[in-house]
């Protein structure tokens, strides 16, 4: 092999180390166009995969915020089964929609501050916090309903959410803003400076002056709000809101960060790489549900992405240094 060919090998070999996500998602749709007969391809199926995926890409974007700090929140699907169970209890009750979409947000907020506040000034493991609390709001989410949905007595602009501008779905729209301000904040303000500062070495972040304390905790309350929006969005979607309705989302979530790791800024979360996470799953589910296959599958394939999403990097890594 000429010099020159071994220098184009390597440059293959390192485009496709990192653009391998990309890579993959691209053969994931291939292969469900091929085998869908080109359904999951059609206009129609893309724009139903685009409003499927915002309420993950949402709670998503939320556990970046949370990972970019290098901790967790293990609380964020019971987060939002809460938020849309108190969305439509408070419309039941009569609450103006505005108030019953909004005051959920500030108790979902009050909630991440709380947790925040626990595992930064405290110094508890997240893991062990943000799983308390999980169970917590699970068994008060319980408690509000006696296990039971609702989905009845609802307004009728309870649904508004899942309107759409003229062919675009109000929930695509809502997704792109939401990534966009979230992104805009982590690229350019001095919080999200500091949050991939602390998520770099924490350590170091403190003896730099960073408050990092108050760090984490507007991380966590940030993640908390972004799963109640999800929560609501969900359920304004179905028009029904169950103690679990956001628990779906939790692994998903997560799967899409770890995703999101691999590309644009290599092992650090990013909001850009979370959107893109979250629509590869998005594509992955909705072309086996296209194709009729069983619902574990979607659970499998999404338990392997996450092992593969954090093992990759690791592998790569290890692959330069020797």
């Amino acid at each position: 092999m000429t010099m020159n060919e071994t220098k184009t090998a390597k440059n293959l070999n390192t485009v496709i180390k990192n653009n391998a996500t990309i890579i993959a998602g691209v053969l994931i749709i291939i292969i469900f166009a091929v085998a869908s007969g080109g359904t999951s391809i059609s206009l129609q199926n893309i724009i139903n995969v685009t409003r499927q995926i915002a309420p993950l890409g949402v709670i998503a974007i939320g556990a970046t915020f949370v990972m970019a700090v290098d901790e967790f929140d293990l609380a964020i699907g019971a987060i939002a089964s809460l938020g849309g169970l108190l969305a439509a209890r408070f419309a039941e009750l009569g609450l103006p929609l505005w108030a019953s979409f909004t005051v959920p947000l500030v108790i979902g907020f009050i909630i991440g501050f709380v947790n925040g506040f626990i595992v930064a000034r405290f110094r508890v493991l997240s893991f062990i916090t943000t799983l308390g609390m999980s169970t917590v709001i699970g068994g008060l989410a319980y408690w509000l309903t006696n296990g039971a949905s609702i989905n009845v007595n609802l307004p009728a602009g309870f649904n508004f959410f899942s309107r759409a501008i003229g062919r675009v779905p109000l929930q695509t729209i809502i997704l792109f803003l939401v990534a966009l301000a979230c992104w805009f904040v982590m690229r350019h303000t001095t919080f999200g400076r500091k949050t991939y500062a602390i998520g770099g070495n924490q350590q170091a972040a403190g003896v730099s002056g960073i408050r990092v304390e108050e760090v984490k905790i507007i991380a966590y309350a940030l993640c908390a709000l972004l799963a109640v929006f999800a929560g609501i969005l969900t359920v304004s979607r179905n028009v029904s809101a169950t103690p679990t309705s956001g628990d779906g989302l939790f692994l998903q979530a997560y799967a899409a960060v770890f995703l999101g790791k691999t590309m644009f800024k290599n092992g650090v979360p990013n909001v850009w790489g979370t959107v893109v996470g979250a629509a590869i799953l998005g594509v992955l589910s909705n072309g086996l549900t296209i194709l009729a296959a069983p619902k574990f599958l979607t659970d499998l394939l999404t338990g392997a992405i996450i092992v593969i999403a954090v093992v990759a990097p690791k592998v790569s890594k290890k692959s330069r240094l020797s």
